[in-house]
């Protein structure tokens, strides 16, 4: 994909971008949206606007369960949208029945980032439910062993780099989903 096309070539399929809080998912995701030429969507912010109360409100309130029932209904509205780049909340790829709904209808593209990394963009936050623990480094690692495995399965994979710019970052992970094939108009 060059980087100075006055108009990017159109997007065939909504980019879901997993992966663990803090890999950059929103800030990536934005940039990239914005390459691209496609609306940015936050399947995390979506459900916070629906509910009118904060993902950590809602963990308290109804629980989790209830949270990941509400995420896969929202992600399975934004994949029936126009072609847009989708962050989505850490866990929402854990689900069997999110993967297959984005590979179907989508395509997922796992923003790897090693702990030292997410640590480092976390630690200071505390927007983050699941890392309201004793020890959140320690809870953060344990998400992230349980999890690399399935975000393994995810169709495109780019790996985070510490001090790569976002608009950096976000030509990468372009170059990426080009590489891959099939999802632009002009392939």
């Amino acid at each position: 994909m060059p980087k100075t096309s006055s108009r990017p070539p159109a997007l065939r399929k909504t980019v879901v971008l997993v992966g663990m809080m803090g890999s950059g998912k929103t800030a990536v995701g934005t940039a990239l949206a914005r390459l691209l030429g496609v609306p940015f969507l936050d399947s995390d912010e979506e459900i916070v606007k629906a509910a009118q109360m904060s993902v950590a409100e809602i963990f308290e309130r109804d629980g989790e369960p209830f949270f990941r029932a509400r995420e896969s209904e929202v992600l399975e509205r934004l994949l029936s949208g126009p072609p847009a780049v989708v962050s989505t909340g850490g866990g929402a790829f854990m689900s069997e029945r999110n993967r297959e709904m984005i590979s179907r209808l989508g395509v997922s593209l796992w923003l790897k980032a090693d702990l030292e990394l997410l640590w480092n963009r976390v630690r200071h936050k505390n927007t983050r439910p699941l890392l309201r623990t004793a020890d959140p480094k320690a809870t953060l690692a344990n998400l992230l062993a349980q999890r690399e495995p399935v975000y393994g399965q995810a169709q495109v994979v780019v790996e985070a780099e510490a001090g790569l710019p976002i608009e950096a970052m976000a030509q990468k992970v372009a170059n990426a989903l080009q590489a891959r094939g099939g999802l632009f108009e002009e392939e």
